[in-house]
């Protein structure tokens, strides 16, 4: 019997690792699916949209995080610019996007609903799937 996985990061989404790299135009594909997610909180207080969140998240996956520790470590190592790119507030111009506190993220991450990233991210690879196949 295997080991059990001492990771938090559901299961679904550690399945991302076996995707083939994303190039600069899949990206508003991807969080036009992942918009399509419930944000559990609260309307008050919310600093980072849900989105960026989740695409971070997906990202950093997609990059060998395997936690929700390496998430956040790679969400708060990526350039300003690519944080935008991903949906990331600017609130101070100077300083660009910012990327949300590790806590921020394991907070979300750990309320959202499993079964509709699921099917965000499914989506989303099925139509990655879908324009492979169509393209010579």
């Amino acid at each position: 019997m295997p080991a059990r996985s001492s990771s938090l990061i559901p299961g679904p989404l550690g399945q991302l690792t076996d995707a083939a790299p994303t190039a600069p135009d899949d990206f508003p594909s991807l969080l036009s699916c992942l918009a399509q997610v419930p944000d559990p909180r609260r309307r008050q207080g919310r600093r980072h949209p849900l989105v960026f969140v989740l695409s971070l998240a997906a990202c950093a996956v997609l990059a060998g995080a395997k936690s929700l520790a390496a998430i956040a470590e790679w969400a708060a190592d990526a350039p300003p610019h690519v944080l935008a790119r991903l949906g990331g507030p600017c609130r101070e111009p100077d300083r660009g996007a910012l990327a949300p506190p590790e806590a921020t993220v394991r907070r979300i991450l750990q309320r959202i609903d499993g079964d509709a990233l699921d099917t965000a991210l499914g989506s989303w690879l099925a139509g990655r799937e879908r324009a492979a196949a169509l393209s010579p």
